[in-house]
């Protein structure tokens, strides 16, 4: 007798129906695979890129090459994950760009000039680097975080948290360590 596994459904982590093309102000995270620290170290609260880390970060700063109508705004590279705003503004070009059409998975297909065909590409284009360089070829986690932000304020908000990133690595969710025992009784402390 066969047995029939259930179908699994992914979460959807999108808001339904928005067009994550359209022109916006985006707050990114993307988190390598198991939350392993491979861009480099905290010390003395600010961030220490590693090669690695370097390259994590002139990839980013590439975007805006590969997508004209994409602005960056405030990002900060971590130890084990990358923050970022991106500002998709099609004025700045007009209707044509980068089109990109492949599938995501079965699943979805990538919208070309949206968020996920630009998050693909830097995971893609760093992933590469790692492969070619290093022993590490699964560098990040499936999915990503976005926050489509809505106002000044907001925007604001995700800034100040970007730029004191580093500050608070001790406390940060995705920080691994912080979840330990150990660690957690020596933050205790310092209180």
């Amino acid at each position: 007798m066969e047995y029939n596994f259930p179908k699994r459904r992914r979460k959807l982590i999108r808001l339904k129906g928005f067009d994550y093309s359209s022109d916006n102000c985006y707050f990114i995270t993307i988190c390598t695979r198991n939350k392993e620290c491979l861009f480099g170290n905290i010390v003395n609260q600010k961030m220490v890129l590693n090669d690695a880390g370097i390259i994590a970060k002139k990839y980013w700063l590439d975007i805006p090459f590969h997508y004209p109508d994409v602005i960056l705004d405030k990002y900060v590279v971590m130890p084990n994950h990358v923050h970022g705003i991106l500002v998709i503004d099609k004025k700045i070009i007009g209707p044509v760009g980068v089109q990109n059409s492949e599938p995501l998975h079965r699943y979805q297909k990538i919208i070309p000039r949206s968020i996920g065909a630009i998050v693909r590409g830097y995971k893609l284009g760093v992933t590469k680097w790692f492969r070619q360089n290093t022993d590490c070829h699964v560098v990040w986690q499936r999915l990503y975080y976005d926050h489509i932000i809505r106002n000044e304020r907001s925007l604001n908000i995700i800034r100040n948290y970007i730029k004191n990133n580093p500050k608070n690595w001790l406390s940060d969710r995705n920080n691994i360590l912080f979840n330990r025992s150990d660690l957690v009784h020596v933050i205790e402390q310092k209180k």
